[in-house]
């Protein structure tokens, strides 16, 4: 469907007050001109000025999530696609939007598939695209990465799940769980960039029983490999990156337990459009307890879902601060970002005539998180069997891993009272997981109890009446799930 519009005046909704729109706006365009190039050059980079960031922190996804930094880091840094980029505009969202985190490259020349020799315009990449089909692939060549994004657009792959998976075959061909027989001739080592494009290319048509596996996704590959070629299914169980059948996006999780529950506690799977409390948690120290993390768990994926239901963009909320955010407010807090959240406030009164507070836009995504998570009951699934973290989202698993940052991880496993002397780097991977499982066990607790769930995920009658949306059929699914021995004691 293409609907074509040659005119817009901005008053097409009959929004109730037009000045109060334009005051909340120029507060928001004056932040994004005095403070984008400070922070997160959004303008000049887009997403893309992530990589450098990620790689600083060690979140940075490497050959499948198993490392969070790599010394090729410079080639693709926002200072490198910013030589690439041709078009520093809006074009991505709105044409009106000052912020123009959208990016392209005119006149790409493509070396490989159907179009090769042909120019093209290319939208992107994004940080998630860069990652993912770069550092996640061991693949250093922000080229490469363009071209990839291009085809991956073409063919209607989502680069995210693309980039992750082909992660995972990559790490089981260099464990020797499939071989070349397996790929038809493929050397999918890490970092083997005209192999792995030419993946791309045959799972796009098909070509063989291998790619198809490989583009139906983590889950359906693993179960494929073990079956046709005997790959040992423990092992994909530990490396994939994968829940509720979605591939993680690319951020590297494993230091961060609030992100666990980001990334495995949502509605859909491991994606970041929920939470995105990596740095909340390791960098500004700002959730300290469970409860903390799970408040943190409550009001972020509510805050976020809210964008979506009103249409609005998200960025200029917390891409571009305040300069006196983090001296006014603390903790989570500061996190909310109050200034910017008070002006979405302002923009929905302005348009709608309604008033609603902080606690009021909170109640209006909570009804539809929860009837989502109910959907997802209803659908065989939205219980705790389906939230759960494959091992390499919650720590190291082999011993290459360990062996990067050898000293980090003692003190890691030092801090549960582990006597570490004697242990071989094995030993210490189980202990570590051993631990590192029960706190995750603890956050998903956590959080069930704060968003009104039982112990098995499922949202609770006194939650549903609550919010209003106990109707008849919902009462009698729910009623046909919840068992007293999941209530949680009050």
């Amino acid at each position: 469907l293409v609907v074509k519009r040659t005119h817009f005046t901005g008053l097409e909704n009959d929004p109730v007050d037009i000045k109060a729109i334009q005051r909340a706006g120029a507060s928001l365009h004056k932040r994004i001109h005095d403070l984008d190039d400070k922070q997160c050059k959004m303008r000049s980079a887009g997403t893309a000025h992530l990589t450098e960031i990620m790689d600083d922190y060690t979140l940075l996804p490497v050959n499948n999530y198993k490392f969070g930094r790599h010394k090729d880091i410079n080639n693709i840094s926002s200072e490198s696609y910013i030589k690439l980029f041709t078009q520093g505009m809006a074009d991505g969202c709105w044409y009106g939007c000052s912020l123009a985190c959208a990016k392209a490259v005119d006149h790409f020349p493509l070396q490989t598939g159907p179009w090769k020799g042909k120019e093209v315009i290319v939208d992107g990449p994004e940080y998630e695209t860069a990652a993912g089909l770069g550092s996640n692939l061991g693949i250093f060549d922000p080229l490469w990465t363009i071209e990839a994004n291009f085809y991956a657009d073409h063919y209607g792959l989502d680069t995210i799940s693309l980039g992750t998976g082909i992660a995972f075959v990559c790490e089981c061909f260099e464990l020797g769980l499939i071989n070349k027989e397996h790929t038809h001739g493929l050397d999918l080592n890490f970092g083997q960039k005209a192999d792995i494009m030419e993946l791309i290319h045959r799972i796009a048509y098909g070509k063989d029983e291998f790619a198809i596996a490989c583009g139906k996704g983590i889950e359906v590959a693993r179960e494929y490999f073990a079956e046709h070629y005997g790959a040992d299914m423990e092992k994909m169980m530990k490396i994939g990156m994968v829940c509720q059948g979605l591939e993680a996006s690319e951020y590297r999780c494993q230091e961060s337990i609030a992100q666990w529950g980001g990334y495995f506690l949502t509605l859909k799977g491991p994606q970041h459009d929920e939470a995105w409390l990596i740095f909340m948690d390791m960098v500004n120290k700002q959730l300290p307890t469970y409860e903390d993390k799970a408040e943190a768990l409550f009001f972020f994926p509510n805050f976020r879902l809210w964008f979506s239901l009103q249409g609005l963009c998200k960025l200029p909320w917390n891409d571009i601060e305040p300069a006196d955010n983090g001296m006014k407010y603390k903790g989570i807090e500061a996190a909310r970002v109050p200034e910017h959240l008070q002006n979405y406030l302002d923009i929905f009164e302005a348009i709608t005539g309604k008033h609603l507070t902080r606690d009021g836009l909170i109640e209006q995504s909570e009804k539809v998180y929860n009837f989502e998570r109910i959907f997802n009951l209803r659908m065989g699934k939205g219980t705790a069997k389906y939230h759960e973290a494959p091992d390499r989202g919650l720590g190291p698993v082999w011993e290459d891993e360990w062996n990067a940052r050898p000293e980090y991880f003692d003190e890691k496993l030092k801090e549960f009272g582990v006597d570490i002397n004697g242990l071989s780097v094995k030993e210490k991977i189980d202990l570590l997981q051993k631990h590192r499982r029960e706190q995750w066990h603890m956050l998903k607790m956590a959080v069930y109890k704060r968003r009104g769930w039982n112990k098995n995920g499922i949202p609770t009658l006194a939650t549903v009446k609550r919010l209003g949306i106990d109707y008849p059929d919902v009462v009698a699914l729910l009623e046909k799930h919840l068992k007293p021995e999941d209530e949680f004691e009050d």
